[in-house]
């Protein structure tokens, strides 16, 4: 394995997301893991994120020195490289000139960490600091037009340093280098799969539960029925897997959602109807940190409720997964201070909306994996291909894409402008070729004509992206037919909406819910 030391990078689990695509296991830690904690952990390598800070900064985060005596390959990334030559000798001050964004990497030593990286080929910058003098015993590999130490190594010690980012999508052969560190540099072997992961999950969920009773928040989405699959693998009727239907899924899913559990694969589903439960916790509420968290809750307690009728339960599972983790930014805390290092982006119901009393024991056995990982997973314990491949939906479902107050007008109109953008998507054979495709809804009027007659009613707002993991993503360039034939249809079908517009924001600086 290798571990990543993470020192609030938003891109530190898709630096972990890189590693594993090389089928080599990864892990990321916080910046305090001890010397000792990682002797037990005994990694091939490590890996230093980047982050928000300057190494000169008084209260900057720094590993313990240590770990430069641990005898094993380290490399840093862009904070981690300026932390990695401030603690060996060297010096990181202001650059004249600041880095953002794409340039173009001229190499100085082809070999080693650059091997099969093109000179002149593109990196992803983001830094306003620079190395201006190296420590002893590292010398140049790259260079570009801003920045005279792009990448820097102490081949003997096997200490190496990229300012820009190889992790993200955007740096070309960036996978290239990280496959030199961990194959070639660190030694290690592709042994990490998805069928060890599910046999070690398995191994792992028998011996955390015991004989004792797991229930299980099915939402129909990947994460969930991918556990679900696992888990009955696991403990077979152990797994009671209820169904809340909290008013916010999209048209049709919660009927489809019993037909293939109850139905196809003969795994009992409880169905709850709690819909005006929770539209009346909605009341009111605008602020999407608030809905969030008022939905976790609720989930919560009528989870308590529904268990108490079928028995007593001594786990709650959830399909919480990396970028959920990491997006609610609750690992990075200074235990001191209490100050983030990381900064937090967005609670997630399944991290950030858990209420402290909870009654249950947690089940997470998909917690370390990316989106792309749990569908792997579940092809690999037989979930049929119409769920494994569906795209991503929050949790909090419909009720973070009406910006605003949630009511059941909203949720009508949304839901029906939702329908006819998938049933479109769909008819066009063009699924598979978006990572989500969903409508908004705005808390705005504008004036219309409809009929030779006035119109003032609902925008709704088209979000089409293409990614990866989730964690960085662009909008879709769609087909232009494609899109006229949405908003015909939204404009035409759904009653309250005489307007359709198109999200062209990436993330970052957006993201790709709106709440």
């Amino acid at each position: 394995m290798l571990v990543i030391l993470d020192f609030g990078s938003q891109y530190s689990e898709l630096i972990a997301r890189r590693i594993r695509e090389t089928q080599v296991y990864s892990e990321v830690l916080s910046y305090r893991t001890s010397i000792e904690q990682l002797k037990q952990l005994n990694p091939k390598g490590i890996i230093l994120s980047g982050g928000p800070n300057s190494v000169y900064d008084q209260k900057a985060p720094a590993c313990d020195p240590e770990i430069w005596n641990l005898g094993i390959p380290v490399m840093g990334v862009c904070y981690g490289m300026q932390l990695m030559v401030q603690q060996l000798g060297g010096e990181v001050d202001r650059a004249e000139r600041g880095e953002y964004g794409k340039a173009s990497l001229r190499i100085d030593d082809p070999t080693d960490l650059l091997t099969n990286v093109e000179d002149g080929g593109t990196m992803w910058m983001s830094h306003a600091d620079s190395v201006t003098r190296l420590p002893d015993g590292f010398e140049l590999l790259a260079h570009t037009e801003n920045t005279p130490c792009a990448a820097i190594a102490d081949h003997e010690r096997k200490f190496y340093g990229v300012q820009f980012h190889p992790e993200v999508v955007h740096s070309d052969d960036g996978i290239a280098l990280i496959r030199n560190f961990v194959y070639h540099i660190c030694d290690c072997e592709p042994t990490w799969t998805m069928e060890t992961f599910v046999e070690e999950a398995i191994r792992e969920i028998r011996a955390k539960v015991g004989s004792q009773r797991v229930l299980l928040a099915l939402s129909g989405g990947v994460d969930s029925s991918t556990l679900a699959f696992l888990l009955h693998r696991a403990i077979g009727d152990q797994l009671t897997c209820m169904f809340i239907d909290q008013g916010f899924m999209r048209k049709y899913e919660p009927e489809r959602l019993l037909e293939i559990f109850d139905h196809q694969f003969h795994i009992p589903v409880e169905y709850i109807d709690a819909r005006d439960r929770f539209l009346e916790k909605m009341v009111g509420v605008t602020d999407p940190e608030e809905k969030r968290r008022r939905i976790g809750h609720e989930f919560i307690r009528v989870f308590e409720e529904g268990s108490a009728n079928l028995g007593p339960f001594d786990y709650l599972a959830q399909g919480t997964l990396y970028p959920d983790v990491i997006e609610s930014a609750d690992t990075n805390v200074d235990p001191q201070t209490g100050e983030r290092v990381a900064v937090k982006i967005k609670s997630h119901h399944n991290v950030g909306g858990l209420p402290k009393d909870l009654q249950f024991k947690l089940v997470e056995p998909l917690r370390k994996l990316f989106k792309d990982e749990v569908r792997n997973v579940g092809r690999s314990v037989g979930l049929p291909d119409e769920i494994v491949r569906r795209h991503p939906f929050p949790g909090p479902g419909l009720a973070i894409r009406i910006i605003g107050e949630v009511t059941k007008e909203r949720l009508n109109i949304l839901r029906d402008a939702d329908f006819v953008v998938r049933d479109e998507i769909n008819k066009s054979g063009l699924y598979h070729d978006f990572w989500q495709v969903f409508a908004v809804l705005l808390p705005v009027r504008s004036v219309g004509v409809m009929g030779d007659q006035r119109t003032y009613a609902y925008p709704v707002v088209l979000r089409l992206v293409s990614s990866e993991d989730g964690m960085t993503a662009d909008w879709s360039r769609a087909p232009y037919d494609l899109l006229e034939s949405i908003s015909n249809r939204i404009v035409n079908e759904v009653e309250g909406v005489n307007r359709v517009v198109y999200d062209i924001t990436s993330k970052p600086p957006g993201t790709i819910e709106w709440e």
